[in-house]
């Protein structure tokens, strides 16, 4: 991958503030949810629910797409990731807690939460990517570049 795409697209994952998840519903419809992320690298740490639909959904299908977009003020600046990838629901002792780490890290709130042992109704999740569209209006309306990482 050229080193200025993959600046553009650590820049756009580390500073993003929330992302839009989608997982496949049992009818087979998408389900678009807001979450609060952390990342290590591409690789990206979400929380939800154990009980939550969208962890019913991951549970029978761990396909995910999400959209992760930059500030902008005016259409000629959007800047974005559409991904596509897979969720896996972290069990590992170690993976946990580097999930836990990288989430407390950007969001220090969460570690009087976890004191309060409010984590017991909740699954960390990592997501790898497998595909990024690049959107970038900077370079024209709509431009877009398809990546396989």
């Amino acid at each position: 991958m050229d080193k200025s795409i993959e600046q553009f697209i650590m820049d756009i994952i580390d500073h993003g503030k929330d992302l839009t998840l989608a997982t496949v519903r049992p009818d087979g419809y998408p389900q678009a949810t807001t979450v609060s992320y952390a990342n290590d690298g591409m690789d990206i740490y979400i929380g939800i629910g154990k009980d939550s639909q969208k962890a019913d959904n991951l549970r029978r299908n761990n396909k995910v797409s999400l959209t992760i977009n930059a500030p902008y003020k005016d259409w000629n600046e959007i800047k974005g990731l559409s991904i596509s990838g897979t969720a896996e629901f972290l069990n590992d002792a170690k993976e946990l807690q580097h999930a836990a780490d990288c989430m407390i890290k950007r969001f220090p709130q969460l570690l009087e939460w976890t004191k309060s042992n409010q984590t017991s109704d909740m699954l960390l999740l990592k997501i790898r990517p497998q595909f990024l569209s690049v959107l970038d209006y900077r370079k024209g309306f709509g431009h877009t570049e398809l990546l396989q990482v």
